[in-house]
């Protein structure tokens, strides 16, 4: 848009740019899902309410100021308030992604896993990219009143899954984020493929050794 800064413009075109590739890919059908990115201004971009991923226009996509008030644009997913929340105790992440994948989405809904830690370790990427990812109690779509629980959480989990809804993850940049994601899903159904045969974690030696070679 005309005078904006160019890593403005830019994160527009990030966020059309990803928001397709997802919806191309099935992690988020229908309207459902919504992505946004932290500004230099301490402001943000989010994807706008009640448009699919598969057709966000770059021109026309939300502007909040650093306190979260629609500023520009269209106005922003009904889910703002959860990206703000994470934005909130997560300082170093400038991205947060919030999808309904299938296998992210299915693990939970899942009460046989651990609240505090929802994906097994299969592998060191996960690990790498995703970290341990806690479960959110269930809440209505839109229901506020999680805020508080989401920073709880979110303040030492990159990933959490809000309980019958989806995963919501933060990155260092929307290219983090989106790829931390993909990791979640592809490790959600690597779970469901491996259920019923006994397979295979890494142990918490492999996991501390992944964490200290990769520094996460």
């Amino acid at each position: 848009m005309a005078n904006e800064p160019v890593e403005t413009a830019r994160a527009r075109e990030a966020l059309a740019r990803h928001g397709r590739s997802l919806f191309a890919r099935g992690y988020s059908c229908g309207t459902s899902g919504n992505l946004s990115v932290r500004l230099g201004d301490g402001g943000y971009l989010m994807t706008p309410t009640n448009v699919s991923l598969g057709n966000l226009d770059p021109g026309a996509l939300s502007r909040l100021d650093a306190r979260g008030d629609h500023v520009d644009g269209p106005p922003p997913t009904k889910e703002a308030w959860l990206h703000l929340a994470m934005y909130r105790v997560r300082s170093q992440d400038r991205a947060v992604v919030h999808l309904h994948s299938t296998y992210a989405t299915a693990l939970s809904c899942r009460t046989d896993r651990p609240s505090e830690d929802m994906l097994p370790a299969l592998t060191p990427y996960v690990v790498m990219r995703v970290g341990r990812v806690a479960l959110v109690p269930y809440g209505r779509p839109g229901d506020q009143s999680l805020a508080a629980t989401i920073e709880q959480l979110g303040a030492v989990h990159r990933a959490v899954l809000l309980a019958n809804h989806g995963p919501v993850i933060a990155g260092s940049d929307l290219d983090a984020a989106v790829s931390a994601a993909e990791e979640l899903e592809e490790t959600a159904r690597l779970l469901f493929i491996l259920e019923g045969y006994a397979h295979r974690q890494l142990t918490e030696t492999q996991i501390d050794e992944v964490r200290r070679a990769f520094k996460v």
